[in-house]
């Protein structure tokens, strides 16, 4: 396996403000955008053979400003779906139940548009996008490069490591930031986590 850099896309309102932000569809900030644009030395500096990026403006915003204008948009790369948590802060949820945690315990059921995924279910299309990875590497030299989102890029983090979704917990990724995931000697590792230029 070659090197597969993520990133996570810039500020939101929502993200600044802790909201859950699962499917809905929210912009970037000045901020976010500014974060985004911090990133173009750094993917320049690779030799990019392919990249995807999820389908909500937030992300797609990211990667043009990043300069992945022709990335294919990949369903499988959304944020994980909160269901009834949708734009509410883990503070508000704990207000109700005092131990949720979501790598472990998932989200209620929301309205029809927003139904809500287990960790497993995140899982699994992690799973699905590092097997389309994986043939992207297969059919080309550079890296691969996932726009995506906070805690969808936790849990595909923990795929690839060989870890249950639940250890995505262990990852704490901020916004406009660049990791890189790869192997040594055939195990897999995260080369570089959380990266931003210089200020």
């Amino acid at each position: 396996m070659g090197d597969l850099f993520l990133v996570r896309h810039g500020e939101t309102a929502w993200s600044r403000g802790g909201r859950h932000t699962g499917l809905s569809d929210v912009p970037l900030t000045e901020r976010g955008r500014d974060q985004a644009r911090s990133l173009v030395p750094l993917i320049r500096s690779h030799r990019i053979g392919a990249a995807f990026v999820s389908p909500f403006q937030r992300t797609r915003e990211t990667a043009e400003l990043i300069g992945l204008d022709d990335a294919d948009v990949d369903a499988d790369l959304h944020e994980w779906d909160y269901g009834g948590y949708e734009g509410i802060t883990t503070v508000e949820i704990h207000r109700s139940r005092p131990d949720w945690f979501l790598f472990t315990d998932g989200v209620v059921p929301g309205p029809p548009e927003h139904p809500g995924e287990s960790p497993e279910q995140v899982g699994e299309r992690a799973d699905r996008v590092l097997a389309r990875v994986e043939a992207a590497f297969a059919d080309t030299e550079g890296c691969v490069v996932l726009v995506s989102h906070g805690h969808f890029l936790r849990v595909l983090t923990a795929r690839h490591l060989g870890l249950d979704p639940s250890a995505g917990a262990l990852f704490q990724l901020a916004t406009g930031t660049l990791c890189r995931l790869g192997t040594e000697h055939g195990r897999p590792v995260i080369a570089a986590w959380n990266v931003r230029p210089p200020s």
